[in-house]
């Protein structure tokens, strides 16, 4: 089973968000992806959930949604979450989020305590206490992204021989560049405008960002899982790959459970086949 091609959309603090929903039985997963992603990205995992009702939601910013000028900052994004669970009715959900989803997926289950059950977070950036230090003061590397391309088939070539994109699962790689562009007066553009990707990065360490006052108000049943790479202090710019999820994270929610993995900060993309596994087998699973 796949999502749809084309998605819905909700109007929700007056940006349009695109969501894609595949019929199934509930409870309901509703899965919401990083920075600089889209909901199709999901696409792999969805179709190894077989028979369950799965939602993926392009963010402000990002895929099909509407795009705010810069700059962003990060809790609306969690309270857009929270507005749509809100808006489709969503009781005893499995949150599956991963990097900024899973940032966003936290303030969302803070916000409205009964729409989750269970929250799988993937790497998620809530980062050790002491990195929110305020606004960057050097632009990100994501302001020099390549936008214009001339099909997403020369998308895919450019990136599949190259890090981070040659761990990547094939068909997870296609997914991200068949729905990562969209069409220009000349070719194509990036559906997250690089601008947009580097506003979000660069506002990572804001007192907005911060959630440690709200982890213990989560009463659903967390599991963090966190790439065993360390970020160090030169942050995603040195390495992307690392992880920037702090490593006591879990034990800070009321139940949390920590599952370090050899996978890099891109799990999802990685590891399909792995992350089906979580949602499939766990124990937490809202019946």
């Amino acid at each position: 089973m796949k999502l749809p091609i084309q998605p819905e959309f909700f109007t929700l603090h007056g940006v349009r968000l695109a969501i894609y929903e595949q019929a199934g039985a509930d409870p309901p997963i509703l899965f919401v992806h990083a920075t600089g992603f889209h909901a199709r990205c999901w696409n792999q995992i969805i179709a190894r959930v077989p028979g369950r009702r799965s939602i993926a939601v392009d963010m402000r910013g990002h895929g099909l949604s509407d795009k705010p000028d810069p700059p962003y900052t990060w809790s609306p994004f969690g309270k857009d979450v929270a507005a749509l669970v809100q808006a489709m009715g969503l009781r005893g959900a499995t949150g599956v989020g991963h990097s900024m989803g899973g940032h966003s997926m936290v303030l969302a289950a803070s916000i409205v305590p009964d729409a989750f059950k269970e929250l799988i977070l993937l790497d998620p950036v809530i980062m050790p206490r002491e990195r929110y230090r305020g606004q960057r003061t050097e632009p990100h590397f994501a302001r020099k992204r390549r936008n214009e391309w001339a099909s997403p088939d020369e998308m895919f070539e450019r990136f599949s021989g190259r890090p981070p994109f040659v761990n990547w699962d094939t068909e997870v790689l296609r997914d991200y560049c068949n729905h990562g562009l969209l069409r220009a007066p000349i070719g194509y553009t990036l559906a997250c405008p690089p601008e947009v990707e580097a506003s979000i990065y660069e506002a990572s360490g804001l007192d907005d960002a911060n959630l440690y006052g709200k982890l213990e108000n989560v009463g659903a049943a967390v599991t963090v899982v966190r790439s065993a790479r360390v970020m160090g202090e030169g942050g995603p710019a040195a390495d992307m790959g690392a992880s920037p999820t702090a490593p006591d994270l879990a034990e800070r929610f009321q139940r949390g459970e920590d599952v370090p993995t050899h996978y890099s900060h891109f799990i999802p993309m990685e590891a399909p086949e792995y992350v089906a596994d979580l949602i499939n087998e766990s124990p937490n699973r809202a019946l």
